[in-house]
């Protein structure tokens, strides 16, 4: 069982090197707990880029105050031309979103999260 999922993991992981040096996959690491329970702090991400989201998708955008600085959100839904995008932690220190800054504008959107690859999951024993 071990060898068919490490075969599997390195599969997927030259797929997204491959995609990578395309230019349309890249990786982003979480910062800050707003987005708990589901995305902790350092954990890796294979993010998307070039795509439209949906709503309802984790995505990756510009801070439209600094845009030095990316986040990682919900985009709830559309708002004239981007996205309102929220935390799924509300309650986090030093929480910023939409609800802070507004819309996000179309441009500042960069992509989709696809998955957290790092850390692996743990397996729990019952």
């Amino acid at each position: 069982m071990r060898i068919r999922t490490l075969f599997w993991g390195l599969a997927g992981a030259a797929a997204f090197a491959l995609a990578g040096a395309r230019g349309r996959v890249r990786t982003v690491e979480v910062s800050g707990e707003a987005m708990l329970p589901g995305l902790r702090p350092g954990d890796w991400l294979l993010v998307r880029t070039g795509v439209r989201p949906e709503a309802g998708d984790v995505v990756v955008a510009r801070h439209p105050e600094r845009r030095d600085l990316l986040i990682v959100k919900r985009a709830d839904h559309r708002a004239g031309d981007g996205w309102w995008l929220e935390s799924d932690n509300q309650r986090a220190p030093g929480r910023s979103d939409s609800w802070d800054f507004g819309a996000v504008p179309d441009g500042l959107v960069m992509g989709r999260v696809l998955a957290r690859y790092w850390p692996l999951p743990v397996k729990r024993v019952p």
